[in-house]
C-alpha cells in the first residue's frame, strides 16, 4: 500500500467501538482501572479496543502504553531483545552475556512494570496474543502482576483464554470480543470512506464487509486495497482489486500457523491452494516468499531463503509437491 495504513490513520476512539458490550466494559475500565483480558477471534478489534481505552485513561498514552506481542517477543533472540529501544535502557552488557533468554524475557517484564509512569498514577502494558506464552512465563507474569499491581494495570489479548493459568483469569476482568458482524464492518467502513473522501457504493461495501469474513483489520485493509488500485469503492472494483489478495491472505495465515506449530491448520491451507486453486507446488514457493517479504511474516529472509532453497531443490527433484512444502512447513515451526 502507497501510504499510511487506515487502521492507523482511522483509529478508533473508544466512543467509536462498534460493539456495544465492549464499549460498556471499557468505559467501567477507565472508571475504575482494572486489569483485563480481552478474548476473541484474530481481526476482532481487541487491540484497536485497548489502544483506544489507553487514550482515554492516559495524558500521554505513547509513553504509558507499552506494548509487547508476546508472538513476536517470544520469537526474538536475546540480542534483539536486548537492543529493542524499548527495553536497552535497562539491559547492561553483562546482564545481556551472563542470562539466558528466558532470564532475560522475565527481568523485561519486570522492569516494564516497575518504571514509573510518565503521566498520571499509573501505565498500561499490553500483553498481545498471550495465548504462546509459556505457562513459566506465566507463572513470572503472575508475580510481577502481584509486585507492581498500584502502578501498572495489565491488559491481555489472546484468541484462547483457557490457556492463561487460573491465577492470571482470577486476577483480570474479563470481556469477550466477538467477531464484528457485516453491519457493523460496514458501518466502520462507512466513516472511513467519508473521511478518506473515496467514491464508493453500498454493494461495494458491503461485498468487502463479506470478503473479510468477520475480521475488521483485513476489512479496512481489504477497503483501502481496492480504493488505491481501482480509485473506488464498487462491487466490481472491489472484486478485481481483491481476487488475488484472498490466496495472499491464505498464504499468510499458512506461514503464521506453521510458526505457532498449528500444523493441521497449516496443512489444511495448503491442500487448499495446491488442489483447490491448482497452484504447483514453485509457483506456491514463490508466493510463501513474496508474502512473507511483503507483509513481514515468517523467519528472518536470509534463514527463510536458505530453506525456499532446499525445497526448491527437493520440488526438482521430488514428486510430491505436498510432501515438500508440507516439510517446509514443519521447518517453520522449528
Amino acid at each position: 500500500m502507497d501510504g499510511p495504513l487506515w487502521t492507523d490513520e482511522h483509529a478508533p476512539a473508544l466512543a467509536e467501538l462498534p460493539q456495544p458490550a465492549v464499549r460498556e466494559s471499557l468505559d467501567r475500565a477507565v472508571a475504575e482501572p482494572l486489569n483485563l483480558i480481552l478474548h476473541g477471534p484474530p481481526g476482532a478489534g481487541k487491540t484497536a479496543a485497548v489502544r483506544a481505552l489507553a487514550d482515554e485513561l492516559h495524558t500521554d498514552p505513547d509513553n504509558d502504553l507499552v506494548e509487547l506481542n508476546v508472538a513476536d517477543f517470544f520469537g526474538r533472540t536475546k540480542k534483539e531483545v536486548s537492543e529493542d529501544p524499548r527495553f536497552s535502557s535497562f539491559i547492561t552488557a553483562k546482564r545481556r552475556r551472563n542470562s539466558s533468554k528466558a532470564d532475560l524475557i522475565k527481568h523485561v517484564l519486570s522492569e516494564s512494570a516497575s518504571y514509573a509512569p510518565v503521566s498520571g498514577e499509573y501505565k498500561t502494558i499490553l500483553l498481545d496474543n498471550a495465548e504462546a506464552i509459556r505457562e513459566d512465563f506465566q507463572q513470572a507474569l503472575r508475580r510481577v502482576m502481584e509486585r507492581h499491581h498500584e502502578t501498572t494495570q495489565f491488559v491481555v489479548t489472546t484468541r484462547q483464554p483457557s490457556k492463561l493459568i487460573p491465577p492470571i483469569r482470577s486476577r483480570c476482568f474479563s470481556i469477550a470480543v466477538r467477531a464484528p458482524t457485516a453491519d457493523e464492518i460496514v458501518s466502520v467502513l462507512e466513516h472511513i470512506v467519508a473521511e478518506e473522501d473515496v467514491e464508493h457504493d453500498a454493494d461495494g461495501l458491503e461485498y468487502v464487509a463479506n470478503y473479510a469474513d468477520g475480521d475488521l483489520r483485513q476489512a479496512i485493509l481489504g477497503a483501502q486495497t481496492t480504493a488505491e488500485a481501482e480509485g473506488e469503492i464498487t462491487m466490481d472494483a472491489a472484486y478485481e482489486a481483491l481476487g488475488s489478495v484472498g490466496d495472499d491472505d491464505r498464504v499468510e495465515g499458512m506461514i503464521t500457523a506453521a510458526e505457532r506449530g498449528e500444523f493441521q491448520d497449516a496443512r489444511t491451507t495448503l491442500d487448499d491452494l495446491l488442489v483447490e486453486e491448482g497452484l504447483s507446488g514453485g509457483e506456491l514457493l514463490d508466493d510463501v516468499l513474496r508474502v512473507a517479504r511483503s507483509r513481514s511474516v515468517g523467519p528472518p529472509p536470509a534463514e527463510l531463503h536458505r530453506l525456499a532453497g532446499e525445497i526448491d531443490v527437493e520440488l526438482a527433484e521430488g514428486t510430491s509437491d505436498r510432501l515438500h512444502l508440507s516439510h517446509l512447513l514443519a521447518e517453520l515451526g522449528r
